[in-house]
């Protein structure tokens, strides 16, 4: 398809959209639904509109270019000149705001580390992956809540659950997903020798009914009562919730608050985001099952990051990049320089598969 004609269609869609909006009697979640896309629809118009006007104007200047007053001669080639250059740059950008947008990317997030392979060793790196995005997050002026967590006693942590709250959170974190990578001397280990070990992150979005909805009659939840440590009562009461969403088999557990209530209310944050992660796994799956993209996939089981002590580095393997930084990435959540060059990346790669001339 043309560029021009894909133009003349967004605007032609973004009109409609308008008049729809604006003639009501649309319901909540219809009226939702439209106004979101017709925010990003009005954005993709506006970026069409500086391009048309460019165009519009080099048209324009090249007549005055012609002209036989040799003063307006000049000023009309210098304006040419530089709207030329200007050109390709908001041609970018509306192909930019073209690129199908991730619905999840204002949402908050459910941030989800496990310990792998390696032991205590793993736990502890764990730990240090909690405490880096904890950081991470201050940094932003995130909200953490600390939903769920697993220690091993030495300060490792087993496995965490934190939902983080904040502007554009899944749009910068979401990139996090996979399996990370640490190469250094345990400090469970006194012969000296570097040991590899490995840890998760899942960062799930945050979702509420209106992005999907999950019917009561597919959940089923057992109640019982919560232990500590080695089986310790934490409580007299059985308020530890356990929800099972039957059509895909995810179990969530939550047994951090000492109200049933609390428990059952975080225990169905998380299954809603791990519901909603689910089907969009399978959504785009479906869209690209001819090729898997290398950044950002989510694959748990996709090695993404290493962070070698020994050499101080930190390299993220899906776009070559490497750090001799790595005690302020690791200390002070300074992850940034990641996130930016894995958007860049991962826009460029889905501007080269834009179908348009």
């Amino acid at each position: 398809m043309s560029i021009e004609k894909l133009f003349d269609e967004i605007i032609a869609k973004h009109e409609a959209l308008t008049n729809k909006i604006n003639n009501g009697g649309l319901d909540h979640r219809e009226f939702a639904t439209l106004s979101k896309e017709n925010a990003n629809l009005r954005n993709i118009v506006e970026k069409i509109n500086e391009y048309k006007n460019a165009q519009g104007q080099i048209k324009d200047l090249e007549e005055l270019s012609k002209s036989d007053d040799l003063e307006m001669r000049k000023m009309a080639e210098e304006e040419l000149y530089a709207t030329k250059e200007k050109l390709p740059i908001l041609e970018k950008n509306v192909k930019i705001a073209l690129l199908p947008k991730d619905e999840a990317d204002e949402k908050n997030i459910i941030l989800e580390i496990r310990a792998g392979t390696g032991g205590d060793e793993a736990a502890l790196f764990a730990a240090v992956l909690m405490k880096m995005y904890q950081k991470y997050a201050e940094k932003n002026r995130w909200k953490i809540e600390i939903m769920d967590i697993s220690e091993n006693g030495i300060g490792g942590v087993k496995e965490c659950v934190i939902a983080v709250q904040g502007a554009g959170v899944f749009g910068k974190m979401k990139f996090e997903s996979g399996t990370h990578r640490v190469q250094r001397v345990p400090e469970t280990e006194n012969a000296g020798r570097v040991h590899t070990s490995a840890a998760t992150v899942a960062v799930l979005p945050e979702v509420d009914d209106i992005d999907i909805k999950i019917d009561e009659k597919d959940i089923r939840v057992d109640i019982f009562r919560s232990s500590g440590p080695g089986g310790q009562s934490v409580n007299t009461t059985d308020s530890a919730v356990r929800m099972t969403h039957l059509p895909t088999g995810i179990v969530v557990s939550q047994q951090d608050e000492k109200s049933q209530i609390k428990n059952r209310e975080k225990a169905m944050r998380i299954l809603r985001a791990r519901v909603y992660e689910h089907e969009k796994e399978k959504r785009d799956l479906e869209r690209a099952s001819s090729r898997k993209s290398q950044i950002g996939s989510g694959d748990r089981s996709e090695k993404i990051r290493t962070y070698n002590y020994p050499q101080g580095r930190v390299t993220d393997h899906r776009i070559n990049l490497t750090l001799y930084q790595l005690e302020k990435v690791v200390s002070e959540g300074c992850i940034d320089e990641f996130v930016e060059n894995l958007r860049m990346a991962d826009e460029a790669e889905r501007l080269s598969e834009l179908n348009v001339a």
